[in-house]
């Protein structure tokens, strides 16, 4: 039988709790799970893609799971799981919004790999509000961010927001 290799994508900048759910649940479905960091040229990352890559591992180390890794990426996504012998996508869902973008997304990559399925996974529903964008503006504006991702990344996000100074009136 035919080595289930999965790979996870995303900018995670910064990765949140939501993440670590989908990546909790996606290992469990297949026997390696590749947690692919990648750049995305329409967001404007907080983070270097080094620093996302350190931060995936962290995270990926404290929840002491044996079949997953992270591999830092800038190609197309077919491309880049083709490369590691991937044959699904794992792709996490919170809202109707998001199913209309990545429902197109899924069909242009059939079109580009026919051979490597895209699976779907919903965000439990506590975590579904979540999303990075939120996390960044929350913590720039002042706001507590302890929800929404581990102590380890909330210390890293508010020392990256002192550093390019916080914004906000109050």
């Amino acid at each position: 039988m035919q080595e289930r290799v999965g790979v996870y994508p995303g900018t995670f900048d910064p990765i949140t709790r939501g993440h670590r759910d989908i990546i909790r649940r996606g290992a469990k479905l297949v026997d390696t799970l590749i947690i692919g960091v990648t750049t995305n040229p329409s967001k404007d990352p907080m983070f270097t893609p080094e620093e996302r890559i350190e931060m995936v591992t962290n995270e990926l180390a404290e929840m002491s799971l044996d079949n997953t890794r992270v591999v830092g990426f800038d190609a197309l996504l077919m491309k880049f799981a083709r490369a590691q012998n991937a044959n699904v996508i794992i792709r996490g869902l919170r809202a109707v919004a998001d199913f209309e973008y990545e429902y197109q997304m899924a069909g242009m990559n059939q079109q580009l790999d026919n051979e490597i399925e895209t699976v779907f996974l919903m965000a439990d529903v506590s975590l579904q509000p979540i999303a990075s964008k939120l996390v960044k503006e929350i913590a720039l504006y002042g706001g507590d961010i302890t929800p929404f991702v581990s102590p380890a990344v909330k210390q890293q996000v508010e020392s990256r927001v002192q550093e390019i100074g916080p914004r906000g009136d109050y």
